[in-house]
């Protein structure tokens, strides 16, 4: 039962990642981005390992997520022809 859930939060994974390096939309990316830390958190847990756990949710879906949305609200979305 554990190895099903394990398999399928690794296919989710990696599903996450191909959909962040595919996307042309930067917010699009960053929060795929933010869910695949999420995720990463949830197998770090997992595989017992909280603190790296509580890190991982803090500063990769956390912080990282906010400062990236923050950075792109800030720059301009267009090209200057």
């Amino acid at each position: 039962m554990i190895w099903e859930f394990n398999f399928a939060l690794f296919l989710f994974l990696v599903i996450c990642a191909i959909a962040a390096i595919s996307v042309r939309n930067l917010l699009s990316a960053v929060v795929i981005l933010g869910v695949y830390s999420l995720i990463m958190a949830v197998l770090w847990a997992e595989m017992q390992a909280v603190d790296v756990s509580f890190t991982e949710a803090a500063v990769g879906a956390g912080i990282t997520t906010i400062l990236f949305v923050a950075a792109l609200s800030r720059t301009t979305r267009g090209s200057k022809d």
